[in-house]
């Protein structure tokens, strides 16, 4: 597969410029210029920073929008050490990855479409001297498969426009199904050499989100170990998801999670990759703050054999708290260990 170079293994940064409250303390606090050599020291590459269109866009009163100086911030602290970064719009007007943020009708909407593409067009701008270092991901998770006709032509119009600042910067575009490897054979085919194919990977769901209470249909007290058969594993994604996990029934009920389940699901993310020659990137990937860190670490293991085997780079969520915490003291026993399968 086509490599990524400069990004292999990397972190995000959630919960900073995205995702929060966007008060002043919140930017300036969560994340500081020394969290940058912290994840340096851990072998990572790049950073991933999602950022929403509410800090990018000016307010009423035609302020300078905040969010500008913040990513300037992340470009010149990944260059102070010797990073890459992935620039996410993680929120664009009209559309969000979550139901809760009340977004809605970006992918029917020519005004709020224009809004995006001007959002691109100015971080386009602002960011192309820094294109040795940075990529740039157009738009976080789309979530429903209606959506793919119309991102499908979305995206590439705004290729277009940020290729008239940014000619070479890499550009990364994912599927519906909130990025799901699965969705990856629907994306239309590169613009041009610059692009990369992105999706996201908590799989099996019912592991690595237990316990979730932002999932309306599941038990915040429910547990499951990463042991746990898929038979079992089947059962309580039908009970706590309200779905069928058909990926399970390649195996019998009685065996148990391996990095062969991971390699199944990526298969046609990975043969849609090689077909149009792209690199292949999982933006997002990790394991809920519910788990015990030594099984944490266990699933880690077996999807990094996964990346390593296809050769595809990713950026485990994530940094600090946000519910999937690296950096958090809950995992400060098996992180020495952990960051060798980032």
């Amino acid at each position: 597969m086509k490599e990524f170079c400069g990004f292999t293994k990397g972190v995000n940064l959630g919960g900073w410029l995205s995702q929060c409250d966007y008060s002043e303390e919140r930017c300036r606090s969560f994340i500081r210029s020394e969290d940058f050599a912290v994840i340096r020291s851990w072998g990572a590459d790049h950073v991933r920073v999602p950022v929403d269109y509410d800090l990018l866009e000016p307010g009423a009163d035609g302020a300078e929008p905040r969010g500008f100086g913040y990513l300037r911030l992340a470009a010149d602290c990944c260059r102070a050490n010797g990073l890459h970064m992935v620039l996410d719009l993680h929120k664009t007007p009209g559309f969000s990855f979550d139901p809760d943020e009340g977004e809605g009708g970006f992918f029917e909407r020519e005004a709020l479409q224009e809004r995006f593409f001007r959002i691109w067009e100015e971080l386009a701008r602002r960011f192309a001297a820094d294109a040795d270092l940075m990529a740039f991901e157009l738009l976080n998770e789309v979530t429903e498969r209606e959506f793919m006709p119309a991102w499908n032509r979305i995206w590439q119009e705004c290729v277009r426009r940020i290729r008239t600042y940014a000619p070479t910067v890499p550009i990364l575009v994912g599927g519906y199904w909130h990025n799901s490897a699965l969705s990856v054979k629907d994306i239309a085919p590169p613009t041009d050499e610059h692009i990369v194919f992105n999706f996201h990977c908590y799989e099996p769901l019912i592991f690595t989100h237990q316990g979730a209470d932002w999932i309306p249909t599941m038990d915040p007290a429910f547990r499951i170990p990463v042991t746990a058969a898929y038979g079992e594993l089947a059962s309580a994604s039908l009970e706590m998801l309200g779905e069928r996990e058909s990926l399970f029934e390649r195996w019998s009920p009685e065996e148990r999670l391996t990095p062969a389940y991971f390699e199944a699901f990526l298969a046609s993310a990975v043969e849609a990759a090689d077909k149009q020659g792209v690199p292949l990137y999982c933006g997002e990937y990790g394991v809920i703050d519910r788990v015990p860190p030594g099984q944490a670490l266990d699933w880690y293991r077996m999807i990094h054999a996964v990346f390593e085997k296809f050769g595809v780079g990713r950026a485990a969520w994530s940094y600090r708290q946000m519910d999937f915490g690296l950096s958090d003291p809950r995992m400060d026993a098996v992180r020495p260990e952990l960051i060798q399968y980032l």
